[in-house]
């Protein structure tokens, strides 16, 4: 999905449709050079007495003499931690637009409340982290290196000298896994996990699950394609490694795949496609990668684009390769693409 250039990696080199490359394949190839309702966290937290622990998804264990209020973690680590009531000081990732709106992997996050450290992909800008004398890094991780999502290679020893690190893994699981991981991480940071809104957010989640099972198993037929776009190429995911679209597979809906050869220059991850080639899988439904950092729907001006049998009948929907994990946020990813199987005409 990137705008790769041929040793260097970019945002875009690093981010696949899938999600993210595995950076363990992609770095051994190219080498790397560069809630709504916030709430009262810090209070919730602070009542929390005697020391706090919690055993991230490396198997690293952080250990403190209390639970940690001064937090930093990525813009979408963040927003999940909102939804349950913890509030971050600062954040690193992709947080607000050109016009200063919160960006797609803010969610609900409230981005005047929080230090941005950096507003874009690999950028953490280490004096102002410093400056916050933060007490815990969260981050995820895409690979099985462990390698911290979004932290600057060139940086990341001066930024592990200031604070212990936690990441939950988003590589190579169903998305029900770091969801319930990130419920643990926010219980253990003093979230009320026993709110109604919370336990009412989990529900509607596993409705959304079993509504997303039913309409694949009543139109198998329906083909779906995961893309992502960019001036130069048409990205096409396979299911493997990316946490949404293993465990939508799981539910039983019937995704293109490209072949693991096509796959192989990127890891496993996705195909590249020029665009004069963007038919090469037909396709009913097409789930478009949202993130700000690559090119919407309704600004790709390719005719082969709009001759797509899925696009002239308008069935296209958003897809977040990079879901913020919170119960609340990942149930209208399911929604959505159940009703676009039900709704969907046969057009491949």
């Amino acid at each position: 999905m990137p705008n790769a250039r041929a040793t260097h990696l970019t945002r875009r080199g690093i981010l696949a449709a899938g999600g993210a490359l595995g950076l363990g394949a992609v770095l051994t190839a190219c080498g790397d050079d560069d809630a709504k309702n916030g709430g009262s966290d810090k209070e919730t937290a602070a009542a929390k007495s005697g020391p706090w622990s919690f055993k991230d998804d490396r198997g690293t264990t952080v250990e403190l003499d209390k639970v940690p209020t001064d937090l930093v973690a990525f813009t979408g680590v963040a927003a999940a931690l909102w939804d349950y009531g913890v509030q971050v000081k600062g954040v690193f990732g992709p947080t607000t637009t050109k016009d200063g709106k919160p960006d797609v992997q803010a969610g609900d996050m409230d981005v005047s409340k929080v230090t941005v450290l950096g507003n874009e992909w690999g950028k953490l800008n280490v004096e102002k982290y410093a400056a916050l004398s933060p007490e815990l890094l969260i981050t995820t991780t895409f690979d099985t290196a462990g390698t911290l999502w979004s932290v600057p290679e060139e940086s990341k020893d001066k930024i592990a000298q200031l604070a212990p690190s936690v990441a939950v893994s988003v590589f190579d699981r169903q998305l029900t896994q770091p969801l319930q991981r990130m419920w643990e991480l926010a219980e253990s940071l003093g979230a009320d996990m026993k709110a109604g809104k919370a336990v009412q957010a989990k529900k509607d989640f596993e409705a959304a699950a079993e509504r997303l099972r039913k309409a694949a198993k009543a139109r198998p037929e329906i083909k779906v394609l995961a893309g992502s776009a960019s001036d130069q190429l048409f990205y096409v995911s396979g299911t493997n490694f990316s946490v949404d679209l293993e465990y939508f597979k799981a539910l039983g809906v019937n995704f293109v795949e490209p072949s693991e050869e096509a796959k192989k220059a990127t890891g496993g991850w996705f195909e590249s496609l020029s665009w004069e080639n963007v038919d090469k899988y037909p396709a009913d439904v097409i789930i478009m990668d949202d993130r700000s950092s690559t090119i919407q729907p309704a600004e790709i001006t390719e005719g082969t684009w709009k001759q797509l049998p899925a696009v002239k009948a308008g069935q296209v929907i958003p897809r977040s390769p990079e879901p913020i994990l919170s119960y609340d946020k990942c149930t209208p990813l399911l929604t959505n693409l159940a009703e676009a199987i039900e709704k969907a005409k046969k057009v491949s």
